[in-house]
């Protein structure tokens, strides 16, 4: 969740593009008592599908909307809230920051209303060069809309693995290198390690932070010290070092999403290391962390082109329950 600026907008869109009682209204314009039954709905929907809570982001979303400085649109059939999308500014880029629609409607037409017109406003707005949407909720179900805005689409998958009661036996540690807890004080040279990590690598055409040290380290405090992705849990985040005192060559990160529920939000090794075990290493410390804390569950996203690290966790035993798009449009 990042503080964003107010762009331009418009209060209510024409009404000829929806049904006749639908309107969208600037989400500046609400109280967030009035979407109450929508949080309940899409918190509900999050721990069902993709194990999550998502209850502490809501609690954020929140806030910003009741200080009137959240960008987006809610959508409305008479008095009944149908829906509601926000966006954030970072630097010369528009994130779409989430998007939700009630199943008591026409799900797939209030969110493709609602995300029409975020991109609309992203569009108009002068210093914009490039747009992000990941709508994972949604699956597959609006990536035609983002084509049909010419966005570039790479096909992602939400993938859980259900930890045993008994963990098995630890790992060994890679051979000839050390493996060592996440510090604080690895924040700097794991920025370091990631800008190198994804250098020509898909990734980095998804999410643009990975291709310089500055957005990488944008990156890892959002998920290190703000609740950008869960509340990190460093007793299941590792570090490898190939001496005493020397630069990371790997890293694997790990956040709790709900109760009993990590989620591994990056995992990471220097190209002249890969395809020597160091990454399967990595999850299985994590892995052996959370079983031993009592964790039933630990869940990741893989681009799937990646065929190397889906096959990776596919042989520790993640299976895909989300098909979803990550979209980068750019003039």
């Amino acid at each position: 969740m990042f503080l964003c600026r107010p762009g331009p907008g418009k209060a209510i869109i024409s009404e000829e593009t929806l049904r006749p009682s639908m309107q969208v209204v600037d989400l500046r314009q609400v109280h967030s008592r009035s979407l109450e039954p929508l949080f309940h709905e899409e918190a509900e929907q999050w721990r069902n599908d993709l194990h999550w809570d998502y209850r502490p982001s809501q609690h954020l979303i929140r806030k910003f909307i009741d200080s009137h400085s959240l960008a987006g649109y809610s959508a409305w059939d008479g008095k009944d809230p149908a829906g509601y999308g926000f966006y954030v500014f970072e630097e010369q880029k528009g994130l779409i920051g989430g998007l939700f629609a009630s199943p008591r409607f026409s799900q797939i037409e209030t969110g493709k209303k609602l995300l029409l017109e975020m991109l609309e406003t992203l569009r108009q707005t002068p210093f914009i060069e490039r747009i992000e949407a990941q709508l994972m909720p949604f699956g597959a179900a609006l990536d035609p809309v983002l084509e049909e805005q010419r966005f570039r689409l790479h096909h992602r998958q939400f993938m859980l693995l259900q930890l045993p009661v008994t963990p098995r036996s630890k790992p060994a540690a890679p051979d000839g290198l050390l493996l060592e807890s996440w510090t604080d004080r690895c924040l700097e040279p794991c920025a370091r390690l990631i800008q190198r990590a994804y250098t020509d690598h898909v990734d980095s055409e998804i999410n643009d932070q990975y291709r310089t040290e500055e957005g990488a380290m944008k990156f890892l405090r959002n998920i290190v010290l703000l609740p950008g992705c869960g509340q990190f849990f460093p007793d299941a985040s590792f570090i490898v070092r190939p001496g005493p005192g020397e630069k990371p060559i790997g890293m694997v990160l790990t956040s709790t999403v709900a109760p009993g529920v990590g989620h591994t939000t990056q995992i990471c090794v220097l190209p002249g290391y890969q395809k020597n075990g160091l990454g399967r290493r990595l999850m299985e410390a994590s892995i052996y962390a959370l079983q031993m804390l009592g964790y039933r569950a630990l869940s990741l996203t893989v681009t799937t082109i990646n065929t190397n690290a889906v096959r990776l966790y596919e042989n520790l035993g993640f299976r895909t329950i989300r098909s979803f798009a990550a979209g980068v449009w750019e003039p």
